[in-house]
């Protein structure tokens, strides 16, 4: 069905309200209403009484590294986290792992679960290139019509250790990538001062937003939070800077926390979060309590770093709610939250939600609540993504997105 057309989806439950009709025009909702009249020409589905939530949001993710579809590649690397970079550069160098087909596999089977928008952060390195980034953007360019993708430059080898990642990381911003991506300042660049006043430099001169993973523990990682929180006061950028990961949020005091929690919400910076089970997390409620969005992602999707994840985001949703103990119905609601609503906020993706005038890209799921949503991980009965159906059953329809 082309994007101009029109598109009446009958007898379905916004977030699990009362049932009605919803309207597609030009790529996006027109109305809600009982009993909506079809415009000529218009393609009607029924809804069936399903539950119908806005396109999934995948915060964090890295496409370019997966092994999705492939062979199991069997993992026996060291526990460090330099151990798990430089195996992944050795594996991906000796291998010819291909970004650009890799990537496009799991955007499609992103898409297909119903993910509509999305970040992934691409590696650049000085052995690699742009050749990471080349994939990727070739994949941005196949789904545009249908699926949102932001591309982070990625230094994941760190900024200072390898001369000219810089340099690199400036060409990819010239080249196509939304995002500036950082690392560890302290533990894998050593020099924090120096690696944020650089990665600063760049994300001013470039004019764009920065979304730094920050592993560090406990009091190295508050340092570094602190660093770049000043940074990002001094050059104006509030709203334009994410934390991923951000460990050492919960190995802190509470009063430590909240210092920093309350200075990260009046700069309106993000926390990205994979709930991993291994690691201190941030405190989500008291996150949010502070004013914070925190937005979830898989992050590593089948890789040389870890073997887990899924392009399913009422999966991590649910797996954030098991990190996080969430049971209560309303308590779920902020887990589904992660992956809609203050995933397309904290990302900056506009036209989103369940609201006329908003892009139409919509999910349809058999379940009673947004809370069993997010517990059972029913099949996706429909995805539709830019007023176009792309997907039924889990399966994507022909189309140029899954040519």
């Amino acid at each position: 069905m082309p994007a101009t057309a029109s598109l009446l989806i009958r007898r379905v439950r916004p977030l699990g309200g009362a049932l009605v009709d919803l309207l597609v025009q030009d790529g996006r909702i027109a109305a809600f209403g009982p009993a909506l009249e079809a415009p000529p020409g218009c393609t009607v589905e029924e809804g069936g009484g399903a539950l119908l939530l806005p396109g999934l949001v995948e915060g964090h993710t890295h496409l370019d590294k997966t092994m999705w579809g492939m062979d199991w590649y069997r993992n026996e690397v060291g526990p460090r986290l330099i151990d798990r970079i430089e195996n992944e550069r050795a594996f991906r160098k000796a291998s010819g792992h291909d970004a650009a087909a890799q990537s496009l596999l799991l955007a499609r089977a992103f898409l297909a679960l119903g993910t509509t928008r999305l970040r992934t952060h691409v590696d650049i390195d000085t052995e690699a290139g742009l050749r990471h980034l080349e994939g990727v953007l070739r994949t941005r360019e196949a789904m545009q019509p249908v699926q949102q993708i932001q591309i982070a430059a990625f230094p994941q080898s760190g900024l200072l250790g390898r001369p000219g990642t810089a340099e690199l990381l400036e060409q990819a911003l010239a080249a196509g990538a939304d995002v500036l991506g950082g690392l560890d300042p302290c533990a894998i660049d050593g020099d924090p001062v120096r690696s944020l006043d650089v990665l600063f430099g760049i994300a001013e001169r470039r004019g764009r937003p920065l979304d730094i993973h920050l592993h560090e523990p406990g009091a190295m990682g508050a340092f570094s939070l602190g660093l770049i929180l000043d940074r990002t006061a001094a050059l104006g950028l509030q709203g334009r800077v994410a934390i991923s990961h951000g460990f050492c949020l919960g190995d802190l005091p509470e009063a430590e926390r909240e210092a920093l929690l309350a200075r990260m919400a009046a700069l309106d910076v993000v926390l990205v979060t994979s709930a991993p089970a291994a690691r201190s997390v941030p405190p989500l409620m008291a996150c949010r309590r502070a004013g914070v969005t925190m937005l979830g992602g898989n992050d590593g999707i089948r890789d040389t770093w870890t073997p887990y994840g899924s392009p399913d985001m009422l999966e991590r949703a649910m797996l954030i709610g098991l990190r996080y103990n969430l049971r209560r119905d309303d308590e779920l609601d902020i887990a589904l939250d992660c992956v809609t609503a203050a995933g397309a906020r904290g990302l900056g993706f506009e036209d989103y939600g369940l609201a006329s005038g908003c892009r139409a890209d919509l999910v349809l799921v058999q379940a009673r609540t947004t809370a069993e949503a997010v517990v059972a991980r029913p099949p996706r009965r429909l995805v539709v993504a830019s007023g176009q159906v792309v997907a039924r059953d889990g399966v994507l329809l022909p189309g140029p997105w899954a040519a």
